[in-house]
């Protein structure tokens, strides 16, 4: 049994994963937990109504998108951008339609979420 390595020291030590790595070098815009709790409440009442039913989340370098399916094959329904590079002008957060027309833009995400609330609300006959 031959160690590579000085005793008391693991092999791991002063490696870094690949996964650590790859965060460091390129920073990528990430949702954060209040605001993924906000997207994934507007998400639930769609789900309950029949809208949607399937999600998808994306971390990209510039933005981080939430999509929202009705069906998983189709193209998303609605897109919920964040975007930081808009902060300081038309605000970071968007909500695009299928078309890929924006339906509401802001600072404030609780804010531009309620263009959904006009759209789960349904007439009682």
């Amino acid at each position: 049994m031959s160690m590579d390595h000085p005793p008391g020291q693991s092999p791991r030590d002063g490696v870094t994963p690949l996964s650590s790595a790859r965060l460091n070098d390129v920073s990528i815009v990430t949702f954060h937990r209040r605001e993924l709790s906000l997207i994934l409440s507007v998400y639930g009442r769609m789900l309950g109504v029949g809208i949607a039913r399937d999600y998808a989340i994306d971390h990209l370098k510039d933005r981080a998108v939430f999509s929202i399916f009705r069906r998983t094959s189709e193209n998303p329904l609605y897109r919920i951008e964040k975007n930081p590079k808009n902060a300081n002008r038309q605000g970071a957060w968007t909500v695009l339609s299928p078309v890929g027309g924006t339906l509401k833009r802001g600072r404030d995400l609780a804010q531009v979420l309620k263009v959904f609330d006009r759209k789960l609300i349904r007439s009682i006959d």
